[in-house]
């Protein structure tokens, strides 16, 4: 019985961040009153806002090469901005700020991956400056925000509810059903699994390398771009810090989810448990009044425990 565990949980390593959560949730119902189901149906729309960008990130981990995007945070900030900009209040010009937030980051992913393939520039460097860049535009833009109007449709789908779920608990319940299934049942994950375990190896087999690479950095953004939208109409405005914490902890959902950070194995449902995990990590340090330094510290040290062991099992093998 305990072998058969073991080789359900090698399996499916999203248990562990599952475990994790029901664990945490154990100690903060125990410590204090005031975490009840609705608290945890708070720590589950903060995980959600998380999800798109982890989404995004563990599609760049999963091809190997110690792929990250660091863009992430300034592509939040710069597309919340672009969503306050552009929106003119009705559904009409809802669509054209989605239009215009998917074109933009679209761009900036592709020129993440012109960095990285064609100039041949690291990923974590590459995409660091283009968040530098991206960081300068936001700045320029900042001095040219205005009034807010938010289209009813933007305000339903970032704080409202269908039957008392959060709608953004069930946008994050689709992304994460839509990423498992291109994981593991299109050909588009099993080239990328291929690539993340030897790129070599998958350029002989006459796999396009590179454009498998170039769309996940190009995905990356543009759910980044989307997360920065809702965020944008869950709290009514745009500010320079937006995407700040995502930096941080969309590397800490795919990790604690179980993706592999050596590449070539991912999982979606692991990504958004492992995103619940981190949030309530965050909570639970707030409720026992650490300050914000010692919060990210924290975060940090949990997330180079993971990875540490992780290193150890692929060192073994």
């Amino acid at each position: 019985m305990a072998d058969r565990a073991l080789a359900f949980a090698r399996t499916n390593r999203w248990i562990w961040p599952a475990l994790g959560i029901l664990l945490l949730w154990a100690i903060l119902t125990a410590i204090t009153a005031r975490f009840s189901l609705h608290s945890l149906s708070g720590v589950a729309i903060s995980a959600s806002f998380l999800l798109l960008p982890a989404l995004g990130q563990m599609l760049v981990v999963t091809t190997g090469k110690g792929n990250i995007d660091l863009s992430i945070p300034s592509m939040v900030t710069l597309s919340a901005y672009l969503t306050v900009m552009t929106s003119t209040g009705s559904t009409a010009g809802f669509l054209l700020t989605l239009a215009i937030v998917l074109a933009a980051t679209a761009l900036v992913g592709m020129l993440n991956a012109l960095l990285v393939l064609v100039l041949r520039i690291p990923a974590m460097i590459a995409t660091l400056a283009m968040g530098y860049i991206l960081a300068t535009a936001t700045l320029i833009v900042n001095a040219q925000i205005g009034m807010f109007a938010k289209p009813a449709l933007l305000g339903f789908l970032s704080t409202g509810r269908i039957a008392g779920l959060p709608m953004m608990c069930v946008i994050a319940v689709i992304a994460t059903g839509a990423a498992g299934l291109l994981l593991a049942r299109t050909a588009y994950g099993r080239k990328l699994f291929a690539v993340g375990q030897s790129a070599e190896a998958a350029r002989l087999a006459g796999i396009p390398v590179a454009r498998v690479i170039a769309s996940t950095f190009v995905a990356s953004a543009m759910l980044s771009g989307l997360s920065g939208l809702l965020l944008a109409g869950y709290a009514g405005g745009a500010f320079l810090e937006m995407g700040t914490p995502y930096l941080l902890q969309s590397v800490g959902a795919v990790v604690l989810g179980g993706t592999l950070i050596a590449g070539g194995n991912a999982t979606a449902l692991g990504t958004l448990l492992g995103g619940m995990l981190l949030v309530m990590i965050v909570t639970t340090m707030q409720i026992a009044g650490l300050p914000p330094g010692a919060q990210d510290i924290l975060q940090g040290v949990v997330i180079i425990a993971v990875l540490s062991v992780a290193g150890t099992r692929i060192g073994r093998r």
